[in-house]
Order: structure tokens, then C-alpha cells, then sequence
């Protein structure tokens, strides 16, 4: 087992933990901390350090797609979920329906919405873009409000590079 690495940086929307190993990032979360403990650092793993460093450029409306190695652990049903958000495109939403449809389990969308929930990869693995069937922004583990953020700041970029 590699050992494992943390790093916090100052997000618009708050302060964002980094968990991963040598190889590949196990997780990406918004911490309620108001301090970072853990800065990036000389040691920090280069995985780490671009982790960091792509997320700054999507938050700068630089990026709209991520090229880190990560490792989803979960159920088969929970990596299929995880694998259809990342084709969500940015700026772009669906429903948990569209999801479940996708995944080849029409009826499971509360199965998806738990495969959601469970989602370790914030922003990468972008489960802010899912919406309810009546177009509402509804449960997300970073908080409504920054659910929101996410899918503004994206389209206003999206919008931004088609003037």
C-alpha cells in the first residue's frame, strides 16, 4: 500500500482537501475548515501537484477537462455511475434519470442519486452537473449553494469561449 498524501487549498468556493497516493488521487472534497493545515509542498507527489494545479485552472475558467489518474473504489453499479458522469459535458446537466437510462438501469435513479452521493472525486467526476427531472438543483454532498456556483461559473465560461 503507497502511502497516502493531503493537500488543502483556498477554492472561490472554499477550502478543498486532496487526498491521494504516489500514483493516483483518491479523493477530492470541500472541507468546512476555515484554516489549511496542509499545504502543497516541495514533497507533495507530482499527481498531487497537478491535481491542484488543474483544479486552480478550472476554477480560473481555464479548464473544462481533467487529465489526473484516479482511483474510484465502490460498488460495480456505484463505478458505472461515477464512468457516465464524466461524459456529462461542461456546463452542461442531466437528470439521475438520464443517468440510470445511461447505466442500463432505467428504474434505479434513487440508486443512482446513492451512487451520487458516494461520488469521492468532486468537480472530476462531476456529479454537481446531475439535476432532478424538473430541471431543480437537488442534494449535493458540497452544498447546494456551491452546486450552484459550479454550474454558473461553467456556463459563464462555456459562454465566455463562443463570443
Amino acid at each position: 500500500m503507497s502511502h497516502l498524501h493531503q493537500v488543502e487549498f483556498e477554492s472561490p468556493i472554499g477550502i478543498i482537501e486532496i487526498v491521494g497516493t504516489d500514483e493516483a488521487i483518491l479523493s477530492i472534497s470541500f472541507s468546512e475548515k476555515s484554516e489549511i493545515n496542509y499545504p502543497i509542498s516541495p514533497d507533495s507527489p507530482q499527481v498531487i501537484t497537478d491535481c491542484q494545479q488543474q483544479l486552480e485552472e478550472y476554477f480560473k475558467g481555464q479548464r473544462m477537462k481533467f487529465t489526473i489518474p484516479f482511483l474510484s473504489t465502490g460498488t460495480e453499479f456505484q463505478r458505472k455511475v461515477w464512468t457516465a458522469l464524466t461524459d456529462v459535458p461542461y456546463a452542461e446537466t442531466v437528470s439521475y434519470g438520464a443517468i440510470a437510462k445511461a447505466v442500463g438501469s432505467e428504474k434505479a435513479v434513487r440508486a443512482v442519486g446513492n451512487a451520487n452521493s458516494k461520488n469521492k472525486l468532486s468537480i472530476i467526476v462531476p456529479c454537481h452537473r446531475i439535476i432532478g427531472a424538473n430541471g431543480k438543483l437537488t442534494g449535493y454532498a458540497g452544498t447546494l449553494p456551491r452546486k450552484e456556483w459550479l454550474l454558473d461559473h461553467e456556463k459563464a465560461y462555456k459562454e465566455n469561449q463562443s463570443k
